[in-house]
């Protein structure tokens, strides 16, 4: 039984948390039977590489970097922006490893009982790249710089619900808002909120490239390339690496290549198609990351037949969702359930039943539906993703098993989002990852939202929507959200067929902790100070 593999892990995991140094690791695995050589072998693999150390230039190939990227928070668009974003600059808080919400340039915030002010205690030992101590002046500034009429910022939709900041002495603020927002806390890990200096004008000092994050930049060509170094006086642990460069290569084959030659320790973004060449690779660990960022085909409500519920629950059993995760993510991906919270997202039911592939249950609703025969159009671009009018092809090879003619429309890339979605009654959607169930169903569920693609109207849906926004209560919340959960998906007008997963790799020298943040790719865009060499 001391050989076995539980008592291995129970060791190994003492051992990696630090109740256990390499003597006492060696003394209880010896005790326990085990040989010199194989309690030796087992520090050496599965302790020692685990614990974090400092030194090394960590070398990343980003795709989507532009030569037009700026540092400007408001202009953050690009993946490159975002990534260097997170290596050389600070939030007030960010998304942990394990998707949940934790302390950054703030140590903690409260919120008066109904969610409509909020008080952020910030870090008193934060301080920017050139020595100056970070305060609630630069907070302030931080976050006025996406509010107001004049701002051009893509960030200012997020903001709308403040009314005031104020500083509370030099180490707090306080954040007024028009109704109650129990999700500020998460808002402020967009990516777009970073931290910067503040002038005396009470605007930001951004164009300097200072920043309060792990590390510093020393040479920087938009587009191209930019190196850092580790900021001795971050206030927080991390930074392992001693040195960053970061490389755009938007050839998804020269970015690989890069990988597989050694000219690079990881990449942000995987070929789908090549994925299991580079998983063969036994230098190479590819990250498979499940992400919130949902592939949607909403239904115009209010347009026939998709009117009828009975319809929308027929297309619901005629897609197989299993298939085409399989077909046409090549398995990088999570099953949808038709409502849009992943399970890699706060609050997730985990008690909803699957919505399985049953023809036989969708000719039932079909022919409850009395529209007698069912053709219906499905519109699509490749470049919305990859593949997208592929899977709708697919979708109308498993309705025919149910009597449903669904004709995958190739549509123009050019246009898109201005001719095709919020146009046509039924079209194929890519959504980004959002932090919070509150925060996509009121952009694209809520009944007088803008992007309420489906045009679904639900009048209790709105009712707990607003009822959720202001509860702390995280138990109560998770009680509204999955109820939310089942109406989109009983009553909703979208398909949801599954989650697209951040795929990416990494030198097998290169390690983390066990779990990968969903939010970015990176671990979240965060591994340049959570990772470090073996």
């Amino acid at each position: 039984m001391s050989n076995s593999k539980e008592f291995k892990e129970l060791l190994t995991r003492d051992a990696k948390s630090g109740k256990l140094g390499r003597r006492d690791f060696m003394r209880y695995a010896v005790a326990a039977g085990m040989t010199i050589p194989l309690a030796s072998g087992l520090w050496t693999s599965e302790v020692a590489a685990a614990t974090p150390k400092k030194g090394g230039k960590f070398r990343v190939g980003v795709h989507d970097g532009n030569t037009s990227d700026t540092f400007d928070p408001g202009t953050y668009q690009s993946v490159g922006q975002i990534q260097l974003a997170h290596a050389h600059r600070s939030y007030l808080t960010e998304i942990t490893p394990d998707n949940g919400l934790g302390p950054d340039m703030a140590d903690s915030w409260s919120a008066t009982p109904d969610a409509k002010v909020w008080t952020f205690e910030l870090n008193k030992n934060a301080t920017f790249h050139n020595g100056k101590k970070f305060t609630a002046k630069d907070a302030i500034a931080s976050l006025n710089h996406h509010r107001g009429e004049k701002t051009t910022s893509a960030a200012k939709a997020l903001l709308t619900t403040i009314t005031d900041i104020k500083a509370k002495g030099d180490h707090a603020i306080v954040i007024e808002l028009s109704q109650g927002f129990a999700d500020l806390p998460w808002v402020m890990t967009d990516y777009h909120l970073v931290m910067c200096p503040a002038k005396s004008d009470g605007s930001i000092e951004w164009d300097t490239m200072l920043g309060a994050g792990p590390y510093k930049i020393v040479n920087h060509e938009p587009g191209i390339t930019s190196t850092l170094v580790r900021n001795e006086g971050w206030h927080r642990e991390g930074a392992y690496f001693d040195e960053l460069e970061l490389l755009i290569l938007n050839d998804p084959n020269a970015r690989q290549t890069a990988l597989i030659t050694g000219d690079v320790d990881a990449i942000t973004s995987v070929d789908l198609k090549t994925m299991a060449l580079m998983a063969r690779n036994k230098n190479i660990m590819v990250e498979n990351v499940a992400s919130g960022s949902a592939i949607t085909l909403p239904m115009f409500c209010d347009h026939a037949p998709f009117d009828n519920l009975d319809v929308r629950l027929a297309l619901k059993y005629a897609i197989d969702r299993e298939d085409i995760v399989k077909k046409i993510m090549f398995g990088t991906a999570t099953v949808g359930n038709d409502y849009h919270v992943s399970p890699a997202m706060p609050y997730a039911p985990t008690d909803i039943p699957q919505r399985p592939y049953d023809p036989d249950k969708a000719k039932f609703h079909l022919k409850k539906s009395g529209v007698g025969k069912l053709n219906v159009d499905l519109s699509a671009a490749d470049s919305i993703l990859p593949g997208a009018v592929d899977m709708c092809v697919l979708y109308s090879e498993h309705a025919k098993k149910a009597g449903i003619q669904i004709n995958a429309v190739r549509e123009p890339n050019d246009g898109y989002w201005s001719d095709v979605w919020l146009k046509k009654p039924w079209c194929f959607v890519k959504w980004g990852a959002r932090p919070t169930p509150d925060n996509m169903f009121t952009l694209a569920y809520k009944d007088n939202a803008a992007w309420n693609e489906s045009h679904w109207q639900n009048k209790r849906f709105n009712e707990l929507l607003l009822m959720a926004k202001a509860e702390l209560d995280d138990t109560r919340r998770a009680e509204q959200y999955r109820e939310m959960c089942v109406l989109a998906k009983d009553d909703g007008g979208t398909v949801i067929p599954f989650f697209a997963n951040f795929v990416y790799a990494r030198s097998k020298k290169v390690q983390h902790g066990p779990s990968l943040a969903a939010s970015w790719e990176l671990d979240g865009g965060r591994g340049y100070h959570r990772w470090w060499f073996a």
